[in-house]
C-alpha cells in the first residue's frame, strides 16, 4: 500500500503563489510516476501535471509556463509550483502516484493511488 501526504495548500491572492508537496509512504518495490489532479466545485477532476521516476514530465496545455512540476526519488516526494495564480487555479489538488508492489507474495504493477486532497483557494 501507498500512502500520499499533502502539502502547502491555502488561500493566496491572484498573483501569488504557492508550493505543493507530497510524500509518498508505506510498502512498495517502487514509484513510477507521481503527480497532481485538480478539481474545482462542479467540475470534473482533471490532470495538472505529471512526473515519471525518470523526469519526464506532462502539463496540461493551459497551465504550462506557470506551474512547475518536480520530483526527488530519494525522497519519494512530487512538488507543484504554481506561480501567477488565478482564481480559476481554485480547485481541491489532489496528490497521485502509480507504482509497484509486493504484498503478500503478491506483485502489482502500475496500481495508481491518490492523496486525500489540499484546497488552493484564489482570491481576486
Amino acid at each position: 500500500q501507498v500512502r500520499l501526504a499533502e502539502s502547502g495548500g491555502g488561500q493566496v491572492q491572484a498573483g501569488g503563489s504557492l508550493r505543493l508537496s507530497c510524500a509518498a509512504s508505506g510498502s512498495f518495490l517502487s514509484i513510477n510516476a507521481m503527480g497532481w489532479y485538480r478539481q474545482a466545485p462542479g467540475k470534473q477532476r482533471e490532470l495538472v501535471a505529471t512526473i515519471t521516476s525518470f523526469g519526464s514530465t506532462n502539463y496540461a496545455d493551459s497551465l504550462k509556463g506557470r506551474f512547475t512540476i518536480s520530483g526527488d526519488n530519494v525522497k519519494n516526494t512530487v512538488y507543484l509550483q504554481m506561480n501567477s495564480l488565478k482564481p480559476e487555479d481554485t480547485a481541491v489538488y489532489y496528490c497521485y502516484a502509480v507504482a509497484d508492489t509486493l504484498i503478500s507474495d503478491t506483485f502489482s504493477r502500475d496500481d495508481n493511488y491518490w492523496g486525500q486532497g489540499t484546497q488552493v483557494t484564489v482570491s481576486s
